[in-house]
C-alpha cells in the first residue's frame, strides 16, 4: 500500500529539485540543503530549517508530525507518503521521516504543495529554486479558509490522460504534419491543459507526460480517492468512404450505454487500444456495458460526469472552428476504473484538413487547453456550491 502511494505521488511531483532552496521572506534569506532520501530516492529537506525560515512551528507527537504555517496546519503521518490539510487525505511524492529529533519532508512540500494549497502567502521560483513569502495580503485562517483568485478552494486535484503513446501511436492523423499522430498531438495539449489547471490553482496528475504505453484499465487509477476529475484527451476519424474527409467537429463524451451508431464507433476505435497491452493488461472478464453497470460507485459519478461534458462541450464551443457535436455517451474502458466523474473529449478529426490544422496547431492547442482548464474550474465552483464546501471547510467528495 505505502509503495502504491509513493508512486502516486512521485507521478505528481515533476518539478526538479536543487542542491539548495533558497527561502526568501520579509526577515530575512536563508539556505536549505536538500538531500535524497536513502530509502525513497526521493528529495527531501530538514523541516526545522524551512518551518523556521518561515516563522512558522513544528510539532511532532506519536504518529503525527504537525507544521504550522501562515496559520494554516499541515499534519504528516510519520513513515508514510500522506499529509492531511483541511481535512483531506493528500498523497505525497515520498514518506515523512524523523532522523532523530529532525523531521524531513518531501521537497514536493515546497515546490507544489505551499505554492498551492497557500498560494496568496508563497511562490516557488523553479529556475531560481526559491520560495518567496508574499506579503501583499493578509495570511488566510483557520477560521475562514482561504480560496484561489478564481474562487476555488485550493487543493482540487485533476487527472489528465493523454490518450494513446508508446506503441499504440492511435490513429495515422491522415491530414497531420510532420508524420504526427493522434498519440503525439493528444500529449501536446495534455501538457498545455496541465499548465492551464496549474494557473488556475488546481493540482493536476498526468497519466504520462512522454511517449508511454499506459494500459487503458490502469489509467482511471490515477483517479483515486483524493481525485476529482479524469479528463481522457483523443483525436477523432473516420475509415476510408465516400466524403470521410468533410465529416469535422469535436464533442465530449462520458460513461454509458451508446445510444447512436456514430458513438458506439468512437468508443470501439479507442477500446482498439487494448490490443496493443499484454495479454490479461485490461479489464478482466468483463466487456462493454457489462463493466460499466457491474460498478455502482461508477454510476453514482455519471450525473456529474454528464454535466462536466456539457461543461467542456460548452466551452470548447467558443474557441474551436469546427462545429459542435454535441455531448455523447458510450462505453470507453479508458473511464471505466475512474472513480471519480470522468470525460472523453475528441477534439477534432484528423481526417479532415480543417481540423487537423487546428487541433496542431499551437494556437488552436492552447484555446483547447484553456477552454477545458475554464470548464473544470466551473464544474468545480458548481459542484463546491451544491454541496456547500464552503461551510464544511473543504472540497466535497
Amino acid at each position: 500500500m505505502i509503495a502504491a502511494l509513493v508512486a502516486l505521488g512521485v507521478l505528481a511531483a515533476e518539478v526538479p529539485a536543487p542542491r539548495v532552496v533558497t527561502v526568501t521572506t520579509p526577515r530575512g534569506e536563508q539556505r536549505i540543503p536538500v538531500r535524497l532520501d536513502r530509502r525513497s530516492g526521493a528529495p527531501v529537506l530538514a523541516a526545522p530549517l524551512l518551518v523556521g525560515a518561515l516563522n512558522g512551528t513544528v510539532r511532532v507527537a506519536e504518529v503525527w508530525a504537525e507544521v504550522t504555517l501562515a496559520q494554516q496546519g499541515f499534519r504528516f503521518l510519520l513513515g508514510a507518503p500522506v499529509y492531511r490539510f483541511n481535512d483531506r487525505l493528500e498523497v505525497l511524492a515520498a514518506p515523512v521521516y524523523l532522523t532523530g529529533d529532525t523531521l524531513f519532508l518531501p521537497f514536493q512540500f515546497v515546490s507544489e504543495i505551499l505554492p498551492t494549497l497557500l498560494a496568496e502567502r508563497y511562490r516557488y521560483d523553479a529556475k531560481a529554486g526559491r520560495l518567496v513569502e508574499r506579503t501583499g495580503r493578509p495570511a488566510p485562517t483557520l477560521a475562514g479558509p482561504p480560496r484561489l483568485p478564481n474562487g476555488l478552494r485550493p487543493g482540487h486535484i485533476v487527472t489528465v490522460d493523454a490518450g494513446h503513446g508508446g506503441v499504440d501511436p492511435g490513429n495515422p492523423g491522415l491530414y497531420f504534419p510532420d508524420g504526427l499522430r493522434e498519440k503525439d498531438v493528444t500529449l501536446q495539449v495534455a501538457l498545455k491543459l496541465r499548465d492551464e489547471l496549474r494557473r488556475r490553482g488546481v493540482v493536476v496528475r498526468m497519466t504520462r507526460t512522454t511517449d508511454t504505453l499506459i494500459a487503458l484499465g490502469d489509467r482511471g487509477a490515477f483517479c483515486t480517492r483524493n481525485c476529482d476529475l479524469f479528463v481522457s484527451l483523443h483525436v477523432n476519424s473516420l475509415p476510408r468512404r465516400h466524403g470521410f474527409t468533410e465529416v469535422r467537429g469535436f464533442e465530449t463524451y462520458f460513461l454509458a450505454e451508446a445510444r447512436t451508431e456514430d458513438a458506439a464507433r468512437v468508443a470501439q476505435m479507442e477500446n482498439e487500444a487494448l490490443r496493443f497491452e499484454p495479454a490479461g493488461g485490461g479489464p478482466a472478464g468483463l466487456t462493454g456495458v457489462d463493466f460499466i453497470l457491474k460498478d455502482l460507485q461508477l454510476n453514482e459519478h455519471l450525473r456529474e460526469s454528464a454535466r462536466l461534458a456539457e461543461l467542456v462541450q460548452h466551452g470548447l464551443g467558443q474557441i474551436h472552428t469546427g462545429p459542435d457535436l454535441g455531448v455523447k455517451q458510450a462505453g470507453f474502458v479508458v473511464l471505466t476504473t475512474a472513480r471519480r466523474p470522468a470525460v472523453l473529449v475528441e477534439m477534432g478529426y484528423s481526417t479532415n484538413p480543417e481540423d487537423s490544422r487546428f487541433i496542431t496547431s499551437p494556437a488552436g492547442q492552447r484555446a483547447i487547453a484553456g477552454a477545458i482548464a475554464d470548464a473544470v474550474v466551473a464544474y468545480l465552483l458548481e459542484y463546491e456550491r451544491k454541496t456547500n464546501a464552503a461551510d464544511s471547510g473543504g472540497p466535497a467528495r
